[in-house]
């Protein structure tokens, strides 16, 4: 519990135990049904014991490492407000430029001229993807993939929430569309190696979301692999910022071709695409 009285102390006390500002003014703001610039004008504003408790139970929970989002049950990609669990993996700003190249290709590149470009998003956590591909190309038929049921249910809501229409699919990787080809497949896989450092801060996501063998390779190898009997086009993944040259390599090997890398906001390659022959 915190002893807070109003809206200034509570985010006083959120940034003395080291909470981000941007951070506790959400958590916060979340909690008393309000938003940020609301904060902003009422310092003074009393918080009832059920907002001191609970904005207090978030704070020991950041400070634990949960996400924002999870304490939210929300974030936003692309415009759209995304229903978000510890089930699903939180979308990510870098994942955006994954949908801005398909949406590049599907309404004015070499998809442009397809009265119903077929489009695959494999493994579609949360939908944010697919949903933002269908959303931005609604003439697209978008199908989505996802091996974890508890997943594909906090994308089906999504979709109805939203009121966008993708067919979604409970399968693994390309097994789950049988025989189907698409015109554009795109996926945001894990490619986190099992050995990485870094998967300490994010022990509070989804591990089958993140970790892909012991280089972070094996689930790109799997959907590279197989993509040639379904890809009647392109196939566009994300990956990690040092895979690229491994990740245009497996395209290659089969049987890619018209390969190209793209850089993140960072400068970073991450996100590598290539064709295959119809």
């Amino acid at each position: 519990m915190i002893s807070a009285g109003n809206v200034d102390e509570a985010l006083q006390f959120a940034y003395a135990l080291g909470i981000e500002r941007l951070d506790a003014m959400l958590l916060l703001a979340h909690r008393m049904g309000q938003s940020r610039v609301w904060l902003l004008a009422h310092g003074d504003h009393s918080l009832s014991a059920a907002e001191r408790d609970a904005f207090g139970a978030d704070c020991r929970q950041r400070l634990d490492g949960v996400p924002v989002a999870y304490l939210l049950g929300e974030r936003e990609f692309r415009g759209l407000t995304l229903r978000v669990t510890p089930e699903v993996l939180v979308p990510r700003p870098e994942t955006e430029g994954l949908v801005d190249w398909a949406l590049e290709w599907l309404n004015a590149g070499p998809l442009g001229g397809l009265k119903a470009p077929r489009v695959l998003d494999l493994g579609t956590g949360s939908g944010a993807v697919a949903l933002a591909v269908a959303k931005g190309c609604p003439r697209a038929r978008v199908t989505a993939t996802e091996h974890s049921a508890a997943a594909l249910s906090v994308a089906r809501d999504n979709a109805e929430r939203l009121g966008i229409d993708v067919d979604w699919r409970l399968g693994d990787w390309w097994q789950a569309v049988g025989a189907a080809r698409f015109d554009l497949a795109l996926a945001n896989p894990p490619y986190v190696a099992a050995s990485d450092p870094h998967l300490a801060a994010l022990s509070h996501e989804p591990a089958q979301a993140l970790v892909s063998g012991p280089e972070g390779l094996d689930d790109l190898r799997r959907i590279i692999g197989q993509a040639r009997a379904h890809a009647d086009g392109w196939l566009i993944v994300e990956h990690g910022w040092n895979q690229a040259p491994s990740v245009a390599g497996m395209m290659l090997d089969a049987g890619a071709r018209e390969i190209q890398t793209r850089a993140d906001l960072a400068g970073h390659p991450r996100i590598t695409g290539g064709r295959w022959a119809q």
